[in-house]
């Protein structure tokens, strides 16, 4: 890869990660200021800028080699908590779910974009969407992704990144 090109994915990848950072800290000023749509919105776009990062690390097959170049020259692991995309998927194709959820059913419990579900009994498994600002854990459908392993894994991706500039 040309260094012009290496440079503009670092470059991306920086951008990106500063995304992450600035959401993360928005998302606690959110929390300590029970604003409900901001948190959200803080979720979405650390998953949002965090799917990007992976899908430059790992790309679709047609740009495999770029990513695997670029793994290599930033020394990241293939087993990257970077790497997944499902929870970023989950909020980008969250009709599907929803689709899925109530087809075939009688009886429903619905409850999204709960805020700490794992402090109501009433919630349970009913919970689509939460978040618990205890632990900055995001919780769909049953299924939990600790924010802070991807907010800490971006800073280290960044501190790669801006230490080939230097």
């Amino acid at each position: 890869m040309n260094l012009i090109r290496e440079g503009a994915f670092i470059t991306e990848l920086i951008f990106q990660a500063e995304l992450v950072s600035h959401s993360h800290e928005r998302l606690k000023d959110s929390v300590d200021d029970f604003d409900k749509i901001a948190v959200w919105s803080c979720i979405q776009s650390i998953l949002i800028s965090s799917g990007n990062i992976s899908k430059i690390l790992w790309p679709i097959s047609k740009y495999k080699e770029r990513g695997k170049q670029l793994r290599e020259l930033l020394k990241i692991d293939s087993e990257s908590v970077l790497k997944s995309r499902k929870f970023r998927n989950k909020f980008e194709h969250y009709d599907e779910l929803l689709d899925d959820f109530f087809k075939d059913k009688n009886i429903y419990s619905y409850t999204d974009l709960a805020m700490n579900p794992s402090l109501s009994s009433s919630i349970g498994e009913s919970c689509h969407r939460g978040f618990n600002s205890y632990n900055n854990t995001l919780v769909i459908h049953g299924e939990i992704l600790d924010l802070n392993d991807i907010v800490d894994a971006v800073e280290q991706l960044k501190l790669k990144c801006e230490s080939l500039f230097i």
